[in-house]
């Protein structure tokens, strides 16, 4: 017991509590705050909209429900960012960090609650974008193509996939609305030699099966190739199970958000496997989920080192220029994701660049604050 309570004495003593209190603390005041203005102009932009689309109650109720959640974590480096500028600004003109300073705490001691609060922060908005929000966000974005943009993809055109090993499957046209396709194929290739040639002039997707990846065949034509004989097979019906979904064909906007974690792994490895080349997206958010968590790190010190000193300017010349950085932080995501999924740029890089190069602003303040 006695080893625990050094411990908490040392490295969690009543100075750290109280900084870690008002970062906290202004931190889900800031989130309150704005996402509550967000909401009020969301639902007053959209309102024409969610009338004339006879948006039900409580659809817009579990609307806004999952829209906190995701905008909040969206937008948490900006306000971890907002957050510590504020406050930190607050204690310099009150004259309490000359107060610790002048008790012998250095600067690399006044960064530690900073560094834990952005730890609790980081875990937090982790979990939340990885687990929570990715199952709120199916029905946010259901919601929002059902009663605002009235933009469901519904066809799918030219597709071709890898199911299974050796196994390609084509389909020159896919409904989404009744989930059926047209003018489907199937070649089974063994050692590089196709064994196996499937046709069929319709395809249905079986919604009422107890089992996944349960299709319904008509009009079926078979070829089996063994050496230099063929073998040809005619059916009107075919009942069968191939590794694919409606999903796999329509891909809609941000489905890389309603994915979990393992979900998001499974869906890459899966596309990989099939051969597909529209994964760079879903490659992106999985790096930019921790990425963004990390980013608390590094934007808590910079906070700090702009804004533990007094200046002229007061609390408005560092929070002008913390909502500067955030601004150019959050342009630097939008514009390295932009790079990699239109161009060559690998998808880990993209997601952790904004941190690279802000790691070095970072570090760069942080060596001039301890000056």
């Amino acid at each position: 017991m006695s080893f625990l309570k050094d411990i908490k004495r040392n490295f969690f003593s009543r100075f750290d509590r109280y900084i870690i209190g008002k970062f906290l603390g202004t931190y889900f005041f800031s989130i309150i705050l704005i996402i509550s203005i967000a909401v009020v102009f969301d639902f007053s932009e959209h309102s024409d909209k969610f009338t004339m689309n006879h948006a039900p109650l409580d659809g817009l109720f579990y609307y806004y429900l999952n829209f906190i959640p995701f905008y909040s974590n969206l937008f948490s480096a900006l306000f971890v960012f907002i957050s510590v500028i504020f406050f930190t600004s607050k204690l310099a003109e009150n004259s309490e960090i000359i107060a610790m300073m002048s008790t012998g705490i250095s600067f690399s001691r006044l960064l530690r609650p900073y560094m834990l609060s952005s730890a609790v922060l980081a875990v937090i908005t982790f979990y939340l974008g990885t687990e929570i929000i990715p199952r709120g966000s199916v029905k946010r974005l259901e919601f929002e193509m059902e009663y605002k943009s009235r933009k469901k993809p519904q066809m799918a055109e030219h597709v071709q996939l890898q199911v299974d090993t050796g196994v390609i499957a084509y389909i020159d046209h896919f409904d989404g609305q009744v989930k059926s396709g047209y003018r489907f194929s199937l070649d089974k290739f063994q050692n590089k030699s196709l064994v196996s040639h499937l046709t069929a002039q319709r395809i249905q997707y079986d919604t009422l099966a107890d089992e996944r990846y349960h299709w319904k065949l008509y009009d079926v034509k078979i070829r089996t190739l063994q050496g230099l004989r063929e073998e040809i097979t005619r059916k009107n019906f075919v009942d069968t199970v191939i590794f694919m979904e409606p999903k796999d064909f329509i891909a809609t906007k941000n489905q890389q958000e309603t994915l979990t974690n393992s979900e998001l792994v499974d869906y890459i490895e899966r596309q990989h496997l099939r051969g597909a080349g529209n994964v760079k997206v879903f490659e992106v958010e999985y790096h930019k989920r921790y990425a963004s968590s990390f980013a608390a790190f590094i934007l808590s010190t910079i906070g700090l080192a702009l804004s533990f000193r007094k200046r002229k300017g007061g609390m408005g010349t560092a929070l002008g220029l913390g909502i500067a950085l955030s601004a150019s932080y959050i342009m630097f995501q939008t514009v390295s994701a932009t790079f990699a999924i239109n161009s060559n740029w690998p998808p880990i890089l993209a997601a952790w660049m904004p941190n690279i190069i802000f790691f070095f602003i970072a570090l760069g303040l942080y060596h001039k604050a301890q000056r």
